[in-house]
């Protein structure tokens, strides 16, 4: 990949790559970090990857470095408050997106990415499957058991805001 190609998959990618990650780590500046390091390593490894797979090259290597940061989080704090109060409803929703985000925070980082993938950045089941390294079949599992979480989630909130 030459200089050029390389601006211009960051030009055609990063704010795509941004959006994946900030959905999944819902932190403005952690997401930044993860994108900007996913850009250096393309760079470092630019005559490498061809310029027709630097998306899937870039959308790979954030969810992986996306999963480095969380194991790394984890070790280094044990429980969260906040981890604590993501089942919890206090106050009044108004805000759909606030919903839907914290619907999305109850499921396990690989449903909620793979939905992610899906719903938000329109990956087909291959793709999404290179992406973070499953077969097409377990893909469409953990979609459908994310959706069908969510679904629970929405239905419990419609629930208690009744």
């Amino acid at each position: 990949m030459t200089r050029k190609e390389y601006n211009t998959a960051v030009d055609l990618h990063a704010d795509g790559l941004y959006r994946f990650i900030l959905k999944s780590m819902s932190d403005n500046e952690a997401a930044k970090d993860v994108v900007q390091d996913v850009f250096t390593k393309l760079w470092v490894k630019h005559e490498n990857v061809e310029f027709e797979k630097t998306k899937s090259y870039l959308f790979t290597a954030g969810y992986n470095t996306m999963i480095d940061v969380f194991r790394k989080n984890k070790r280094l704090t044990q429980m969260d408050e906040s981890a604590v109060n993501l089942h919890s409803h206090s106050g009044q929703y108004s805000d759909l997106e606030e919903i839907l985000e914290k619907a999305l925070q109850i499921l396990p980082e690989i449903q909620r990415s793979v939905v992610m993938l899906r719903d938000y950045e329109g990956y087909n089941y291959q793709e999404i499957g290179e992406i973070v390294n499953l077969t097409e079949s377990q893909v469409k599992v953990y979609i459908f058991r994310g959706r069908k979480a969510l679904q629970q989630y929405l239905k419990s909130i419609e629930t208690v805001l009744e």
